[in-house]
């Protein structure tokens, strides 16, 4: 089965596959180490984890590439106020991110390149722009790339026939440096007082390169010249991508990608995310209000990568409880979780999950059908028709750790799963349970009420019962 996936590029949803026959080579745009993700940038990287999951659970292979820009205007602005050196202002950086990206159940990327590290290679293809007539070095030592040489720019972004601006072709308005027009971008930045130590020597002179430079250097590295598929924000797409494009088919003559995918940005309670709101939640703040990781990951890949995301509150507690769901079910079919880089690819029952996953990464199709195989199945194995049947509960349980996988959900079942009650709760809900018992209906109700009061719910089963914290 293959996976269609929606094409920036040509506006159509087209085959995702292997060029090379062997794996999916992508490359997605990583984070930009000057402090902690918020859920916005993660909204992305979970999505961009869904689609590797969802190729790898169709028997397809990947190769995932994901950058870390270590250098640019802001890490050395904020390492320069913080009075840290820059390799180690970033390294605490990426520290954190690595761990929000595990807690979050992220495959790690096959490789995860710094783009320090990979400076003698922008460089190089520096020297191949100047030399074919692309770039040109200004007076300061800066070097830019001539976009009118490359008279397919714009083609990603659609933005050929109006004016660009300065504003548009820069990441700040501290990337503007001496340049021939408002539409040339920066190649390598000459050295500045206010850099500091932060610069590397060039045939230009003394300097760091420009943003764009840095992802076309490290994809070209590890994907060769023409790769499978592109991944990031919208937000990428003009200047960044489209720069991207311009700079590597220029020296390479070569479809730069085949594929550009790209996921539409998060709202927070219908409301921009921005600092002056208060509102560019991190995971760490998230878990701090007493959220789980899983239920972060559950609402983010809950929309249409397609369309922004409305991240409210009421979504998280609603997360927890369609997770409580998936547990109550894993305790039922008595599922042991199995944890690893290796996923499960027989789906059975659930393939029509698969199926919305495929047809262009219809997460919440998905979901949607998943709820109802839970609902089916949970119904059939009351009525007895699992019972003595250990070859199909085994075909349900492979199919769900194969849903799972492709989520990246991590389920356990409730009893390993459970938050322990105040002796207090368990004595009041083992009086209702006794009440419902003796069909004192009465008495189980008021009881669930004082329960609920206290912060509590109860989840009955056929053999007893379980206690839910309510989310508050």
């Amino acid at each position: 089965m293959v996976l269609k996936l929606y094409d920036t590029m040509s506006r159509e949803v087209r085959d995702v596959f292997a060029m090379d026959g062997n794996s999916v080579r992508f490359y997605a745009c990583g984070p930009t180490v000057y402090g902690p993700a918020h859920i916005g940038n993660f909204r992305t990287f979970v999505i961009q984890d869904v689609f590797r999951r969802v190729l790898e659970t169709s028997n397809q292979k990947t190769l995932h590439i994901r950058n870390l820009t270590d250098v640019d205007d802001k890490t050395i602005r904020q390492s320069q106020e913080e009075g840290v050196k820059l390799e180690d202002f970033t390294s605490k950086w990426t520290i954190r991110f690595r761990e929000d990206c595990e807690l979050l159940n992220l495959l790690a990327p096959h490789a995860e390149p710094s783009a320090v590290v990979h400076i003698p290679e922008q460089i190089t293809l520096i020297e191949s722009l100047i030399e074919g007539g692309n770039a040109y070095r200004a007076k300061d030592g800066s070097v830019y790339f001539k976009v009118n040489a490359f008279p397919q720019y714009g083609r990603l972004s659609r933005l050929a026939d109006r004016e660009i601006t300065t504003s548009e072709t820069d990441r700040e308005t501290s990337d503007e440096y001496e340049r021939d027009t408002a539409a040339d971008f920066a190649l390598w930045k000459a050295r500045r007082p206010e850099d500091g130590e932060n610069f590397w020597e060039s045939p230009w002179g003394s300097g760091r390169p420009g943003w764009h430079i840095e992802c076309s250097a490290m994809s070209m590295k590890y994907l060769g010249e023409s790769f499978d598929l592109h991944s990031g924000g919208v937000d990428l797409i003009f200047p960044h991508h489209e720069n991207e494009i311009a700079q590597s088919e220029s020296v390479t003559g070569k479809t730069f990608a085949r594929h550009w995918f790209h996921i539409a940005h998060l709202m927070v309670e219908s409301r921009k995310m921005s600092k002056s709101l208060g509102n560019l939640h991190t995971l760490e703040d998230l878990l701090e209000l007493g959220y789980k990781a899983q239920e972060v990951r559950y609402v983010l890949l809950s929309g249409s990568y397609r369309q922004p995301l409305n991240f409210t509150f009421d979504s998280m507690k609603a997360s927890r409880k369609a997770l409580s769901k998936l547990s109550d079910f894993a305790r039922k079919f008595d599922f042991k979780p199995e944890q690893g880089s290796v996923l499960e690819t027989e789906f059975g029952p659930f393939q029509p999950v698969q199926e919305a996953l495929l047809a262009d990464l219809n997460t919440p199709e998905a979901l949607g059908r998943l709820f109802r195989l839970v609902r089916e199945l949970s119904e059939a194995y009351e009525r007895g028709e699992y019972k003595g049947k250990e070859e199909a509960l085994n075909e349900v349980r492979c199919g769900f750790q194969a849903t799972c996988d492709a989520f990246g959900f991590v389920v356990e079942s409730k009893e390993e799963n459970a938050e322990e009650a105040p002796a207090e709760i368990q004595e009041l809900a083992q009086r209702r349970w006794k009440a419902k018992q003796s069909k004192d209906w009465a008495s189980a109700d008021q009881l669930r009420d004082e329960l609920v009061a206290k912060g509590w719910t109860v989840k009955d089963g056929k053999d007893g019962f379980d206690l839910v914290p309510l989310v508050s």
